[in-house]
C-alpha cells in the first residue's frame, strides 16, 4: 500500500471485463486509478478494430490526468483530455475515409470528500449508498430521449428499433457533449461504473445484491460472472469504487473486509 496525499481517504476498488461470448475482440477499456481519483470505463465503437482503438484512446488521454488534486481541477484536466482525444479520433477517421471511430464514457473524479461524474454515450454510472441504488448517469440515446419525452414507455422501449442508437459520444462530433453531476462523497459510498455490456443482462437490483456484499474486485468479478452465465452478447466491463475514510470499517455480509488502496 502507498500513502495518498489526502490521509482522510480510502478507496477499495477494481475492474473486470470480458469480450463476451459473442463478439471477437474486446472494444471495451477501462481505467482504475486511485492515486489520482480516477476511474473510467471506455466503450468502442467502428468496423473492424477501430471501436478498440477508440476506447484505448480515450482511456491513455484519461490515464494522462495528474493527481489527486481538488475535484474542480481533475474536472478541467479530465475535460481537456477527453476533448483532445476527441480530436484525435476525428482526425484519426477523416484519414481513413470518415468511418466512425468513437466510444462512450464515463468517468468518475474523486478528492477530499467530493465527487464528480462525467460522461458521454450510454455507460453509466451508479451511486450506492445507504443500502439503494441510482443511476447518477443519464443514457445518452435515442429511445432516452423518447422516454423522457413521454414519447415511449419504457415497456415499448425494450422492443424499439433504435433502441441502441447513441447520441453522444466521443470522437463522432467536432464538438465534445459531456454532461456532469457533482456531489459530497459519504462513508460507504460505491460507485458502479459500466459498459451497456453489463445492463444489457443484469438488473440495478442485482448490481446493488452482488455489490453490497463484496469487496469491489469480488464484485466487478461477480457481475462479470453472472453477464457471462446469461450469454453476454456484448462486451461486459464494470469498474467500482467504494469510499471508506480512514477510522471506518466495512464489514460484508460474508465477513469480508476490503483491502484498502491508497494513492500517491
Amino acid at each position: 500500500m502507498t500513502k495518498m496525499s489526502d490521509p482522510l481517504r480510502i478507496f477499495d476498488d477494481g475492474g473486470a471485463t470480458d469480450v463476451g461470448k459473442v463478439r471477437s475482440n474486446n472494444e471495451d477499456s477501462f481505467l482504475v486509478r486511485s492515486d489520482a481519483g480516477v476511474w473510467a470505463v471506455a466503450d468502442g465503437m467502428g468496423g473492424h478494430d477501430a471501436g478498440a482503438f477508440a476506447s484505448a484512446t480515450v482511456v491513455n488521454a484519461l490515464q494522462a490526468i495528474s493527481g489527486p488534486g481538488p475535484v474542480d481541477d481533475l474536472l478541467a484536466h479530465c475535460r481537456e483530455q477527453l476533448a483532445a482525444a476527441n480530436r484525435h479520433l476525428l482526425e484519426v477517421a477523416d484519414m481513413n475515409g470518415g468511418i466512425v471511430i468513437g466510444a462512450t464514457v464515463a468517468v468518475l473524479l474523486a478528492h477530499e470528500g467530493y465527487y464528480a461524474c462525467v460522461w458521454s454515450g450510454d455507460s453509466r454510472i451508479y451511486l450506492i449508498r445507504d443500502g439503494r441504488i441510482s443511476q447518477l448517469s443519464r443514457d445518452h440515446t435515442e429511445v432516452a430521449e423518447l422516454i423522457a419525452e413521454g414519447v415511449l414507455s419504457e415497456e415499448e422501449a425494450l422492443t424499439w428499433p433504435r433502441r441502441n442508437v447513441i447520441t453522444r459520444a466521443v470522437g463522432v462530433h467536432d464538438e465534445l457533449d459531456l454532461e456532469i453531476a457533482q456531489g459530497v462523497l459519504q462513508k460507504g459510498d460505491v460507485f458502479v461504473i459500466c459498459s451497456d455490456g453489463l445492463t444489457a443482462h443484469v438488473k440495478d437490483a442485482e448490481i446493488l445484491e452482488h455489490v453490497r456484499g463484496n469487496g469491489a474486485q469480488s464484485a466487478c468479478d461477480e457481475l462479470v460472472a453472472l453477464t457471462m452465465e446469461r450469454g453476454a452478447i456484448d462486451n461486459v466491463t464494470v469498474v467500482i469504487m467504494r469510499y471508506v475514510p480512514r477510522g471506518s470499517t466495512v464489514v460484508f455480509p460474508n465477513g469480508n473486509v476490503p483491502l484498502p488502496r491508497w494513492g500517491q
